[in-house]
């Protein structure tokens, strides 16, 4: 994929894959809601999950999102990264307030104030990316791309 086709595929998806390193050295995969800010993937979670819990360990995460029934239709992304984690209660409510605007719609004054105390328990991941991207799209394969 171009860099535009990625970046439009990751805008499209609703779920991401976060791999992160567990504490025994096997990767620890865990599906993630999140938004792109500047071509960038951030999330919110809880401060006491296990990603979390790795990620301060070691801060580099693979994220990938897919999708497509068949084999003719499968695309994806998969992006290296490091990952910085905010706990700023103000940074984190901002993360949460786009992931619940994304996923639900409008924030009212009552999902507002649902997600300012859940900001409390959670944190906001920044993945900065940190490696080579790869990409596919069988879509393309009758085309002769690959």
């Amino acid at each position: 994929m171009t860099d535009e086709e990625m970046q439009a595929f990751l805008a499209e998806q609703r779920t991401i894959t976060c791999a992160t390193i567990g504490p025994d050295g096997w990767p620890h995969l865990a599906p993630l809601w999140y938004v792109l800010r500047d071509r960038t993937v951030w999330a919110w979670t809880y401060a006491a999950s296990q990603k979390v819990r790795n990620l301060e360990r070691d801060p580099r995460a693979s994220l990938q999102a897919e999708a497509g029934s068949s084999y003719d239709q499968l695309r994806g992304v998969l992006l290296r990264t490091t990952v910085t984690v905010h706990r700023d209660p103000e940074r984190v409510a901002a993360v949460g307030a786009e992931v619940f605007q994304r996923y639900y719609g409008a924030l009212d004054a009552q999902a507002h104030a649902a997600v300012h105390r859940q900001a409390a328990k959670r944190v906001a991941l920044e993945f900065v990316p940190a490696g080579p991207v790869a990409s596919w799209d069988h879509r393309k394969l009758a085309s002769g791309v690959y």
